[in-house]
């Protein structure tokens, strides 16, 4: 058992286990010229944003905690950040933001350069440079607390809640014990399990926290006359086994392991300290991935049941699967098989150490299948009509 890894230093002692250039459009009006500028230099990847203009307040505010997050996110060395000029979101505001952490930032605004093939030529001159500044960030070896991993579950099956999701419980309580972090999400999914996590919570306040964003989200639903009976489980939920909201959530919340939760964090938010924490997310698996890395998570470790391919813009995204047939049909997409613990070949420990193996070995450099086919899914969630 490893507890040391190869990473990025970063400032503020931070690390990272990637080594990007993000480019960074603060409207969804600038994306195409950010896609074109991102394209033309190696190593450097595109956040699709395509919010950021005519949003509520409360989604004006989650946007730019969201794409700040994303920047200031370790694996991240260096950022352009591309604007319009007349967006809602200033471009400006948005990079001095990502510039709290010290890292290079640079901005350009397509109306006052003059269009779009202006803003390209300017744009890659700008990350041409910046690529060879971080060429020259060399790994270096680092313990476990400087590591912040987040946990996602999509296409649950009878085996999640069984296999996959208590076996990255057990890594999750392995990277805590080390003094590591490790972020629970999906909100929804911890609808009839928020019990259990709130007598886990380290004091009374952050017990009561977890109880208030399950109750906030089951509001919002009955706000706008959405009825969660019926809509969770989904219907690849249930056509893999699973019966009802209260079957899902209990599997789902195990993803967290048995460690003390540390506090409640919102959408996109990061932690303050060390040890396990709660993200209030979506079920939705994009929208929490883009929350996760947003709070500053470097490794996301994704289980399913069912199958799914997605990745993430800058943080290697590991899959597990509890289930063998799974595994067996889609291993182009899965790196773990935690289906031996359903097989009886291997206890949850075992299978929670070598996912724990597998987090040091991704932070040390190796890429996961997500990365190898270039799966960089992105997308705020939104909270409000826009204007």
């Amino acid at each position: 058992m490893k507890t040391k890894f190869l990473g990025y230093p970063r400032p503020n002692e931070k690390v990272g286990v990637r080594n990007y250039i993000a480019v960074i459009p603060s409207v969804s009006c600038a994306a195409d010229t950010a896609v074109k500028i991102a394209s033309q230099v190696t190593g450097t990847i595109v956040i699709m944003n395509n919010t950021g203009c005519d949003e509520v307040d409360i989604d004006l505010e989650q946007t730019l905690r969201t794409l700040a997050g994303v920047g200031r996110n370790p694996n991240v060395a260096a950022t352009l950040v591309i604007g319009l000029g007349c967006e809602v979101l200033s471009p400006f505001v948005l990079a001095n933001e990502i510039k709290k952490e010290g890292k290079p930032v640079e901005c350009l605004v397509i109306q006052e350069i003059g269009g779009t093939l202006k803003t390209i030529r300017e744009g890659v001159a700008i990350i041409q440079r910046l690529a060879g500044e971080i060429s020259m960030i060399e790994r270096k070896c680092f313990d476990l607390s400087r590591l912040v991993i987040g946990t996602e579950c999509g296409g649950s099956d009878a085996t999640s809640g069984l296999a996959a999701n208590p076996a990255l419980g057990a890594a999750s309580d392995m990277l805590v014990k080390g003094g590591g972090t490790s972020i629970l999400a999906e909100t929804p999914e911890m609808i009839g399990a928020e019990h259990w996590l709130i007598r886990r919570a380290v004091n009374r306040e952050v017990g009561e926290r977890i109880n208030f964003i399950v109750k906030r989200y089951e509001k919002r639903l009955k706000d706008i006359g959405e009825n969660f009976v019926g809509k969770q489980p989904c219907p690849g939920n249930i056509e893999g086994g699973l019966s009802t909201i209260e079957e899902k959530s209990l599997g789902c919340v195990a993803k967290g392991g048995n460690s003390r939760i540390q506090g409640v964090l919102e959408y996109g938010e990061a932690p303050s300290g060390k040890g396990l924490y709660i993200m209030d997310t979506p079920g939705n698996d994009i929208e929490g991935n883009s929350a996760l890395i947003a709070g500053g998570c470097q490794i996301i470790c994704f289980t399913t049941g069912r199958g799914n391919p997605i990745g993430s813009p800058i943080a290697p995204v590991i899959k597990i699967t509890g289930n063998p047939f799974t595994f067996e049909g889609m291993k182009d997409n899965i790196d773990i098989d935690a289906g031996t613990i359903i097989q009886g070949k291997e206890s949850i420990k075992k299978a929670g150490l070598r996912i724990f193996d597998e987090i040091i070995a991704v932070a040390s450099g190796k890429q996961t299948k997500a990365e190898v086919l270039g799966c960089r899914e992105f997308c705020i969630n939104r909270l409000g009509p826009s204007y």
